[in-house]
């Protein structure tokens, strides 16, 4: 079975595909469509493969999709694997197996796909969204807009592989920031996995004693509701994720339960000063938390020459997420001659100069033009 369909008005409009540019989503659930649709709207071919006929049919049904993969090789400039995350690496491996062109993820934890990460044509990802909707009915093809898509590069990756995923990716309107496989697995049990066990927590906590005071849940104003809001999605990906990254999950739960137990200290002991130094600093991180820039004034521009070996790109995209610079943009212009040529950066004209002393330390000839 196969077809086409155009995509429902709110999605916004579906720019006509054009000739060559052909996407693979494996997985069109919520994730996995809402790629499909971002694909569409950007005007790409997109072809659909999910183990559940019936998410398929309802994929093609609704316009996320334009048609039905077939099982055997599938022509596919790039490969979105979008399952949960303990079928990931399979369907990665059958992803470059079926088609010639790049191949990316959208799982979760990242540690298990480092044999992987060795092709050059798999750049291993995570977008940072979601939804309390369920499956391809709740998808929508602005789900990744303003949000963070982490890339994954290591020694290895091929540098225009990078950037051309990055570059498919950055039409979603997501930001695109890069982290080492095995720090994004830390790093994400801290943002996202343990989060969410928490507001779990909490609401078993308040459900149970809603058995003993019926109104309890009557009482659940803002704070309580936005703290338990993730709780809402949908449980069967989690033991996958937890068991997928199981070492660095326990070990921040440890550190959580630790926090947690001096500030029942605190309170139990009525300390008025540690209580408010514990959330001034609290309100002083939330507030710190990054925002995009959205203004050309806002953005600086920084070229650096870089040789021509893979892996050259990784290393300055992971300095720039280490330094907490954000990269609007990227382009590599090859030199003709020889085996180096200039990486242009778009990045916050505010940071600039921190980025260009952070390449400046390590040896690159970089220099940085702020835009007018």
């Amino acid at each position: 079975m196969s077809g086409s369909a155009a995509a429902p008005d709110e999605d916004g409009p579906v720019t006509p595909a054009s000739a060559g540019r052909r996407a693979l989503v494996v997985g069109t659930g919520l994730v996995g469509g809402s790629i499909a649709l971002a694909l569409r709207r950007a005007g790409w071919f997109v072809l659909g493969r999910d183990r559940d006929r019936a998410t398929l049919d309802r994929a093609l049904d609704r316009g996320a999709i334009d048609a039905l993969a077939p099982d055997g090789p599938v022509d596919a400039d790039i490969t979105f694997v979008a399952v949960p995350v303990g079928s990931v690496a399979d369907e990665v491996v059958r992803a470059l197996a079926d088609t010639g062109g790049l191949v990316t993820d959208a799982g979760s934890v990242k540690t298990p796909m480092l044999d992987l990460m060795g092709d050059p044509r798999y750049v291993g990802g995570h977008p940072m969204a979601g939804s309390e909707l369920e499956g391809v009915d709740g998808a929508r093809a602005d789900l990744f807009e303003g949000r963070t898509w982490v890339l994954t590069p290591v020694a290895g990756t091929d540098d225009d592989a990078y950037a051309r995923v990055r570059g498919v990716i950055t039409t979603f309107g997501a930001e695109v920031v890069a982290i080492p496989p095995e720090r994004h697995d830390t790093m994400v049990a801290v943002v996202s996995h343990v989060p969410h066990l928490t507001a779990a927590s909490l609401m078993g906590l308040a459900d149970e004693r809603a058995e003993q005071h019926r109104g309890l849940l009557r009482l659940a104003a803002g704070g309580f509701r936005d703290m338990t809001r993730i709780a809402a999605g949908h449980p069967g990906i989690w033991p996958d994720i937890c068991a997928e990254n199981r070492t660095a999950i326990v070990e921040e739960l440890s550190r959580l339960i630790a926090a947690l137990s001096q500030v029942r200290d605190v309170v139990a002991d009525n300390d008025r000063d540690a209580l408010v130094a514990v959330l001034e600093r609290a309100r002083a991180a939330r507030l710190a938390l990054p925002a995009r820039f959205s203004r050309p004034e806002d953005l600086a521009e920084i070229r650096v020459p870089i040789v021509d070996r893979k892996g050259a790109l990784a290393e300055i995209m992971v300095l720039a997420t280490e330094l907490d610079v954000s990269v609007a943009d990227i382009e590599i212009a090859h030199s003709v001659e020889g085996d180096e040529g200039v990486l242009i950066l778009l990045v916050e004209a505010a940071l600039g100069e921190r980025l260009l002393g952070g390449l400046l330390a390590q040896g690159h000839r970089a220099t940085l033009q702020v835009l007018t």
